[in-house]
């Protein structure tokens, strides 16, 4: 009975290194449902507004490539018809239907993390937005939750420079046709994002 016990610890602790390693170097694919992009938008010099984009798409590969795809069309203001001048004026979707951030992470990064800890890691990022690519500094806390998930949440807003992504003249269009006086080329963007673990 005990060299039954002893072989069956044994074949169950082979069992989870095999489990922990295949998660480890797993892909993982963005849960959109469990994640959210938001931006801040600043007029009248003092008054600041929070949007999201409804649909965003993204993976973290076995090599730590991460690529997040954001569907411009799905800008959400609260207002529809600032929604229709965001997509016309500002992103113009008829030429430049999705933003794209690219990043390596370290594998060995996201193996030392247990189920239930979390890391904080600074990330080299590059975002192609409006036909411009420009290169962007990431601090963000990595989780591995429980279920063969992680989280990734920005610890300081990302400010984006409309200069940088050729945006100021969409934001002049629509200081104009709303008739404001200011609004800030300087966009802070905040994210939550949720990995699951792709399943073959």
């Amino acid at each position: 009975m005990t060299n039954i016990k002893f072989i069956q610890t044994i074949v169950l602790s082979i069992i989870v290194m095999m489990t922990t390693t295949l998660v480890h170097s797993a892909d993982w694919v963005l849960d959109a449902t469990q994640s959210q992009l938001n931006f801040v938008s600043i007029k009248k010099g003092s008054v600041a507004e929070i949007h999201q984009f409804q649909n965003i798409q993204g993976s973290l590969d076995s090599e730590g490539q991460l690529k997040i795809n954001i569907d411009l069309s799905s800008v959400d203001t609260n207002i529809d018809i600032r929604n229709e001048r965001l997509k016309t004026f500002l992103f113009e979707i008829d030429k430049f239907t999705t933003a794209t951030l690219t990043a390596t992470i370290a594998p060995s990064i996201l193996d030392a993390i247990p189920e239930g800890g979390s890391a904080r890691i600074t990330v080299d990022s590059t975002l192609n937005l409006h036909g411009e690519s420009e290169p962007l500094e990431i601090d963000v806390v990595i989780t591995r939750l429980v279920g063969a998930k992680l989280s990734a949440v920005s610890v300081t807003p990302i400010i984006i420079n409309a200069g940088n992504f050729s945006l100021i003249a969409g934001i002049d269009k629509l200081m104009a046709l709303a008739k404001l006086p200011s609004i800030s080329h300087a966009i802070p963007v905040n994210f939550y994002l949720t990995f699951s673990l792709k399943r073959d």
